[in-house]
């Protein structure tokens, strides 16, 4: 049974709105009215709805999937660092047992990843001997997932030396309308410039990472809608990867080319109009906690520091269908002690983190 928690009072600016407010928790939830007897959590500073990770990979290690202890550890990480909303962009690991825990940010999975045999990391992914295959098996994910599922877009086909889209645009666009008739949406890695349009054209929701968008497919994705979450924090390890690929001097130098250009190709996305969330793609080869890190990247392609900062907190959470700080929304908020949007290195320090209107410091 859970323990009954006393009632909170909070007073600060509550962002996005830039207001001074007073704020109140009851049962885990927020109240804008007041509530007796309420503790005082926080006097000052300033409230914002919980921080999101659009692309995280809780349960996902260096070497595959870990153990679920270790998964819980990677949760509370993001979790002390602000993240409160993950929105799992695939993992290997039955994440389930983590939702049920109410010390942990609430997460959205997508199940696992969608592939092809030796087309991605070794042991993560669902992989599919037929690209026939692929929409019974997001018909599968997307039953098996919380609203999402994640298809790898590209990968490098040794046989060629370089990146390579690993889908035809005909059974996309089958496989993409199964998953929107189930009510998931889709979301795929793309690095190339290759794989872009036929994701987009067959009606994707999402783009993960998207170096190789273009002009023409950003235009595409701007008109249509198709959110981009561009992870710039794993982009940076484009040329270590770039360095221990020998054996593919194409893809080597393709790696390059994309992350010499990728501050430009985000960049001219935001110009568009194109929607874009904050994801560090923890998880494998990017450690946990490290949102701050994406917000103040996306600041430094061209965001707003309040924008940046809504592409980890309110922006996000409407785009996810998850309420932000309204009346009887759950109370999950992070406060700092001064203005993130006066100085973005605010966002690694957080003062006081409430969960499920449980606070930890």
């Amino acid at each position: 049974m859970t323990q009954a928690r006393p009632p909170f009072h909070l007073r600060g600016v509550l962002l996005p709105e830039g207001e001074h407010r007073d704020l109140w928790i009851a049962d885990g939830l927020v109240s804008h009215e007041p509530v007796r007897d309420a503790v005082t959590l926080a006097e000052g500073g300033y409230l914002l709805p919980g921080l999101v990770d659009a692309h995280c990979h809780v349960g996902l290690g260096p070497s595959g999937a870990v153990e679920l202890p270790e998964a819980a550890e990677q949760a509370e990480t993001d979790r002390d660092a602000g993240t409160l909303l993950i929105r799992d962009c695939g993992s290997p690991l039955d994440t389930r047992p983590l939702q049920e825990r109410e010390d942990l940010p609430r997460i959205i999975r997508a199940g696992k990843h969608i592939a092809r045999p030796k087309r991605y990391i070794p042991y993560v992914s669902a992989d599919l001997e037929h690209e026939e295959l692929l929409p019974a098996t997001v018909a599968e994910q997307a039953a098996y997932g919380d609203g999402w599922v994640k298809l790898v877009g590209d990968w490098i086909d040794r046989s060629t030396g370089d990146l390579a889209p690993l889908w035809s645009d005909e059974v996309l666009t089958e496989a993409i309308a199964v998953a929107h008739a189930a009510g998931a949406r889709v979301t795929a890695h793309v690095f190339s410039e290759d794989a872009v349009p036929g994701l987009v054209n067959a009606g994707i929701d999402c783009i993960e990472h998207g170096t190789g968008l273009t002009g023409d497919t950003i235009a595409e994705m701007a008109r249509r809608g198709t959110a981009l979450v561009p992870t710039l924090i794993n982009i940076e390890t484009f040329p270590g990867i770039a360095a221990k690929a020998g054996k593919y001097p194409r893809y080597a130098e393709h790696m390059r080319a994309l992350h010499a250009r990728n501050d430009a190709t985000v960049a001219a996305a935001i110009e568009a109009g194109v929607p874009v969330y904050a994801g560090t793609d923890a998880g494998g080869g990017i450690k946990h906690g490290r949102i701050a890190d994406e917000i103040a990247a996306l600041r430094r392609v061209g965001m707003t520091a309040e924008a940046a900062i809504g592409a980890a907190s309110w922006s996000a959470r409407a785009w996810l269908g998850r309420p932000a700080l309204a009346h009887g929304a759950p109370a999950d908020l992070v406060v700092y002690a001064e203005d993130p949007r006066a100085d973005l290195r605010v966002l690694r320090a957080p003062e006081l983190v409430v969960l499920g209107g449980h606070p930890y410091t």
